[in-house]
């Protein structure tokens, strides 16, 4: 399992295929992981799904943070290795495990600390939503020491090359929390009914185990993880690069989430339903976005990998690889939520009318962007391989945040709640198109080695 691929020679499409399809199976198992939560919550009742959905936001913001080290790490691995400089890639993931473990701890504890205060914020009106939702995110706060420390091992070997690995643990993972919610939800023999807790409960559990498989294994690589050191204290120029570069991801995806959280609480105005069924549709989407993030991450790593090693041109021919197969995602991902919305939305809500017609509208609308969003994400993979971590970052930011007026404007017109989901669709189609003519423009102007 701990075979990497060398990306600086050999087939492009076979090599960066080959690295992609692990990370895409890797980005579907975590798609899986809400997708179950809510698939058994929709059974369990329509304010249970709202209640999960709110303090997934929390998540959303949890995994931005991730970003900051996710990001910077796997830059600095994949271009260590283009250098073929090891002592390099080790100083980035003993600092980057230190960084993001000091993040996570913080985080956690303010998410605790001020748990009644940041579910307040969303304005449910329904006292039961709230409990409900205040209660998970509590028991998903206590393991955020894990729901943070997976993905930087799982970006250490993405940007070495062996994607595989990550691929195998998330599923031992999803394993685990598909068999665990159903009981601990229903309840089962000895075992009580712990409704929305049993969730959260179970998602815990799985990344628990996630991050023990990783250390056992990472014990026996000696090339990645021998002395990393990690009890001494960070190196601030490492720390500074880290930051530096992950940032931007860390405060696109961080914006990305608040203005999803104001989105929220303009559907809030409308009741727990609307609320449930963007919970509900994002992750449906989701098939999209974490698919197509698991082929920016293959791409990240291809062209970091090549750019540290100065082959210029195989990263063009890297980059417009796989934008050509992130294109064929996009296009499927459209026709699959415009046309089969309603069965696929009745999986997850079976007993709830108001909400399967409701979230089939959702899915149509958002279908026109999925192609553009596709290309968007495997831009800012691009992008990211190259160190210029900043530019996807603008463009996400300024995007996104003109959601929150236009959905305001249009959510008051005759369109009402439907007028947010146009804000995000369109918003998504603009981004695509520029970031993939920037990251175009960017290699027709030339690389060179900073």
């Amino acid at each position: 399992m701990d075979r990497n691929i060398n990306l600086t020679e050999g087939n492009i499409t076979r090599a960066l295929t080959k690295l992609a399809l692990p990370i895409m199976g890797t980005s579907f198992v975590q798609m899986m992981y809400n997708l179950t939560d809510m698939m058994w919550l929709g059974r369990l009742s329509t304010k249970a799904v709202a209640a999960a959905g709110t303090a997934g936001f929390f998540m959303w913001l949890g995994a931005s943070l991730v970003l900051i080290c996710q990001v910077g790490v796997s830059v600095g691995v994949a271009q260590g290795h283009g250098r073929q400089d090891l002592d390099d890639v080790k100083k980035h993931i003993s600092n980057g495990i230190k960084f993001n473990l000091f993040i996570g701890i913080i985080y956690s504890l303010l998410l605790i600390v001020f748990r009644n205060q940041v579910i307040d914020f969303f304005n449910i009106r329904d006292v039961e939503t709230i409990n409900l939702a205040v209660s998970y995110l509590v028991i998903v706060s206590c393991g955020f020491i894990f729901h943070f420390t997976n993905p930087i091992f799982s970006a250490i070997y993405n940007a070495s090359g062996n994607s595989l690995l990550p691929f195998i643990i998330s599923s031992c993972g999803l394993v685990t929390n598909m068999v665990l919610d159903p009981i601990l939800i229903f309840g089962i023999g000895p075992i009580p009914v712990l409704g929305i807790k049993g969730a959260a409960l179970a998602t815990v559990l799985a990344q628990i185990i996630v991050t023990l498989i990783y250390i056992i294994v990472s014990r026996k690589n000696r090339e990645l993880f021998s002395h990393l050191k990690l009890f001494s204290l960070p190196e601030k120029d490492y720390i500074i690069r880290i930051f530096k570069l992950g940032f931007p991801a860390c405060l696109q995806s961080g914006v990305h989430a608040i203005i999803s959280m104001i989105l929220t609480r303009i559907l809030g105005q409308w009741g727990p339903t609307p609320v449930a069924v963007s919970s509900v549709g994002s992750q449906i989407e989701s098939i999209t976005w974490m698919t197509t993030e698991g082929f920016s991450t293959a791409i990240s790593a291809f062209v970091g990998q090549n750019y540290g090693a100065r082959n210029y041109e195989r990263v063009k021919e890297g980059y417009y690889s796989g934008l050509k197969i992130v294109g064929a995602i996009g296009i499927f991902a459209t026709f699959l939520l415009m046309f089969a919305g309603e069965p696929i939305f009745r999986i997850f809500t079976p007993e709830d009318s108001l909400a399967i017609s409701q979230g089939k509208i959702y899915l149509w609308i958002l279908g026109f962007s999925q192609f553009f969003m596709a290309m968007e994400i495997a831009s800012a993979g691009g992008f990211n391989g190259l160190g210029r971590t900043h530019i996807p970052a603008i463009t996400g930011i300024v995007l996104n945040g003109l959601r929150v007026p236009s959905a305001m404007i249009l959510a008051s017109t005759a369109l009402g709640m439907t007028g947010v989901w146009w804000s995000i669709s369109v918003s998504s189609i603009f981004k695509g198109i520029i970031l993939t003519s920037a990251m175009m423009y960017v290699l027709k102007k030339g690389l060179r080695f900073n």
